[in-house]
């Protein structure tokens, strides 16, 4: 341990980790454990770091280090941190530096060093994270029924939905307007590529294309803040959830509505369509496979957890399906037992690589997510069908709340059926 480190330097430090961890997604129990870790092995007092959605409130009292000329005792720092982009590749980095730090292996001047080139670790390549929608939107496409061709429609909107969202939206446009004209713009495209033959169930283009809007991200951490009893944190995030929700909800709405203006009257859907070709039990893994690696990508998680992610994913998937199709179980029964399978790979996931379990976890649970449910709510509260907008609406809050269910079932699993080293993800 080094005796000598500065007093506000280490509680600086601490701080500094902490920023990077919230902006880039990690939940709050894992900011605070962090940040206490770093202080203590440095010799401040711990228990003094309040940790919210968007924000950090950093105090601390000297004990085995000095202070510096007239310096006080206590120090206190409070941060507002916007949440622009999630890069977990950085969560990863910083929860790795936090347990060297811990184990001695790193000097408070080496852990400032890392902690600069962590933070200024440049984001996934533009041409990466749009290849990451095109085959998210394409893979999710065939998990919610569509074929090869509504795939590789899914697949050229997806990727043209992210060009206007790097270039367009998150430079010039707030993030409601800019989360409706996402899902306005995504919708669009999908009935023009089907009105020209392009594809040809138009709701499963439309889902698979706006699956890379969905905000899976604050609904799981606020899932699991709520888990760890952090209530004002946790319902937050979900209600910055429901908030992306609502504006693909509307987009998609408006689409519909800008449509019907121009034909006279709204299209009409007969209802989810699944296609034989993508039907089988290996095309279905395969798909939810890409989609969930693909995901990663746009999470900015490392390379090399591509792999596991997309397993992680394609399991859970495949457990869902095989229950529902083979036991009677309804959609939302079975997704309780599903998503604790992700949940419960992802924590043996995070023990075998040393990565976060949330880096497992947060792309895992996408082919669960009810985008479908959402997507026929919205078409049938625009078509004026008001009673099976109503039952779509509530089969996906149903599905939403198996999902909080299993999530809060997994955490509360003690670590030790996990790995009997220390607690690593």
């Amino acid at each position: 341990m080094e005796q000598q480190s500065d007093f506000s330097e280490v509680l600086e430090l601490a701080a500094r980790a902490g920023h990077i961890l919230l902006e880039n997604g990690a939940e709050i129990s894992r900011v605070e454990d962090i940040m206490a870790r770093i202080a203590t092995h440095y010799g401040v007092s711990t228990g003094n770091f309040f940790v919210l959605s968007n924000g950090i409130f950093t105090t601390g009292q000297a004990e085995k280090v000095r202070t510096r000329g007239r310096q006080t005792s206590t120090y206190a720092n409070v941060e507002f941190i916007p949440i622009h982009s999630i890069q977990l590749s950085k969560v990863k980095a910083v929860n790795r530096l936090s347990y060297d730090i811990a184990a001695d292996r790193c000097t408070l001047l080496e852990a400032q060093k890392r902690l600069t080139e962590i933070q200024q670790a440049p984001a996934k390549p533009v041409w990466e994270q749009t290849l990451g929608s095109a085959f998210g939107a394409a893979g999710f496409c065939a998990v919610f029924g569509g074929g090869f061709m509504d795939c590789a429609a899914a697949f050229c909107v997806g990727l043209l939905l992210y060009l206007f969202l790097m270039l367009v939206s998150s430079r010039y446009l707030s993030k409601i307007v800019g989360g409706i004209c996402n899902a306005l713009l995504a919708t669009l495209l999908c009935i023009i590529s089907w009105r020209i033959g392009f594809g040809a169930s138009l709701s499963n283009i439309i889902i698979g294309a706006v699956m890379p809007l969905i905000p899976g991200v604050p609904f799981v951490n606020g899932v699991r803040d709520l888990a760890g009893s952090d209530y004002l944190a946790g319902i937050t995030r979900l209600t910055d959830a429901m908030l992306g929700f609502f504006c693909i909800a509307l987009g998609v709405s408006l689409a519909f509505m800008l449509d019907g203006a121009v034909h006279q009257g709204v299209i009409l859907l007969q209802g989810m369509s699944v296609s034989t070709q993508t039907a089988g039990l290996c095309w279905q893994g395969l798909a939810a496979f890409v989609g969930t690696a693909a995901f990663a990508c746009l999470f900015g998680v490392d390379r090399e957890q591509y792999l596991l992610t997309g397993l992680a994913g394609a399991i859970g998937w495949v457990c869902y399906l095989l229950l529902v199709r083979n036991t009677g179980l309804s959609p939302a029964m079975a997704t309780v037992p599903s998503c604790l399978v992700i949940c419960i790979l992802s924590r043996f996931l995070a023990v075998l690589t040393r990565c976060p379990a949330q880096v497992y976890l947060l792309c895992g649970i996408f082919p669960l997510v009810p985008g479908a449910g959402i997507f026929w709510f919205t078409y049938y509260l625009t078509s004026g069908q008001m009673q099976l907008s109503l039952q779509s609406g509530f089969l996906a809050a149903k599905v939403a709340i198996a999902i909080v269910l299993g999530i809060i079932l997994a955490m509360e699993i003690p670590q030790r059926f996990f790995s009997k080293r220390k607690r690593v993800h």
